[in-house]
């Protein structure tokens, strides 16, 4: 038989036995780009890219776990990726690489169209979005954390100047672990009706006057927008603990204002 068409065995160092001792917490890929397609409140659908961080769980007598695996389940879904079918895809890959537990994280950005207060005008607002998922000893869990871009104005500014107030932008972050399905939409709009005053992505001039006056008329702290939106989100069953912070990126000072509070609320 000609050597060139003979068949050689490849070793498999992956699966070889590691003799430290000591289990790997997580083991995967990060920073993979892929197309999803998630439920939008208004158009039913929006499609955007995702960035994939995928992971499991690897114990002490295994030597490496097989990353190429992570890609082929990826493609496997191809445009199928939801928040529907997440949970499926997190199964499949701790089932595929024989894991007692698995971790996806998915960012992307997440788009809404918004009407200018006064004017009507619409634009899109966009908002970073991350859909974590973890399989612990076949448990579920998801949590989804959102970024929303709120106005504060500082209520000390406002009661000793003459003259205005100083605001700036600022992150509201919300990461809540649900029991049931919860809009983006849903998290967005309770972060933004306690901040100073909601983004926009396009105003006219009778719209940044009211923008300008709501942020003045409701001065907020840091450490108020955290509180209000804590209260919101503890009044929420589907919502069994939540992580919310905030970052004022201060226009007089060069550092920013930062608070967090988290609470298990089942």
């Amino acid at each position: 038989m000609n050597d060139c068409c003979t068949t050689v065995a490849m070793p498999d160092v992956q699966n070889t036995a590691d003799t430290r001792q000591i289990a790997i917490d997580k083991v995967g890929i990060k920073s993979i780009r892929h197309p999803i397609k998630i439920a939008d409140k208004t158009k039913g659908i929006q499609h955007t890219i995702a960035t994939f961080n995928m992971y499991v769980f690897l114990p002490q007598h295994f030597k490496g776990t097989h990353m190429s695996r992570f890609v082929e389940i990826l493609n496997a879904n191809e445009e199928e990726i939801s928040i529907e079918n997440f949970e499926h895809l997190l199964r499949d890959m701790v089932l595929r690489l024989e894991a007692e537990s698995g971790y996806i994280e998915m960012s992307f950005p997440y788009f809404i169209n918004k009407s200018a207060p006064v004017s009507g005008v619409h634009s899109l607002m966009d908002y970073d979005v991350t859909f974590i998922g973890a399989i612990e000893h076949g448990h579920y869990l998801h949590t989804t954390k959102v970024v929303i871009p709120v106005t504060s104005l500082c209520p000390c500014s406002k009661s000793i100047s003459n003259y205005g107030a100083h605001n700036q932008r600022s992150h509201v972050t919300i990461s809540a672990r649900t029991n049931d399905f919860v809009w983006i939409e849903e998290l967005v709009a309770v972060a933004e009706s306690q901040a100073s005053c909601e983004l926009f992505g396009l105003l006219k001039r009778p719209d940044e006057k009211y923008v300008t006056e709501r942020a003045y008329d409701n001065p907020k702290f840091v450490e108020d927008m955290v509180r209000d939106v804590a209260a919101a989100l503890q009044r929420d069953s589907r919502i069994d603990s939540f992580i919310v912070e905030s970052e004022n990126f201060e226009s007089i000072h060069n550092h920013s204002a930062y608070a967090m509070i988290e609470r298990h609320t089942s």
